[in-house]
């Protein structure tokens, strides 16, 4: 069973920065790739940043050049910097583990509130 642990949400004026940590039980080189998703109330989840075994890293328009996706091999771990946060980005954040075969693994996700 794979457990992710998320950390780091919270409240935080617009124009502020956040940084979101992910915690996997498992080697996350196992998998295909890990990412981060939102959702807003009355929204559908959205998918926001995700970073592959190899490095490579893709991004939402709406977040790209503000927010920046890491990891840490050694610990398992996948962070979220997100820097010149607005109102919208306002929404509960799900890490993703995405296997190459097989159902993604989530989170149970962390509450991200911009206030404007």
């Amino acid at each position: 069973q794979v457990h992710l642990v998320e950390s780091g949400g919270g409240l935080v004026q617009a124009g502020g920065s956040l940084r979101l940590s992910c915690a996997a039980s498992i080697n996350i080189f196992r998998f295909d790739y890990m990412g981060w998703y939102r959702q807003a109330p009355g929204k559908e989840r959205e998918f926001v940043a995700r970073i592959t075994t190899s490095g490579s890293t893709d991004y939402a328009g709406s977040v790209k050049g503000r927010f920046t996706i890491s990891r840490d091999s050694a610990k398992n771990t996948v962070s979220l910097q997100m820097n010149s946060l607005r109102s919208e980005d306002t929404a509960a954040y799900y890490c993703n583990l995405h296997p190459y075969t097989g159902v993604d693994f989530w989170g149970q996700g962390t509450q991200v509130t911009v206030s404007s």
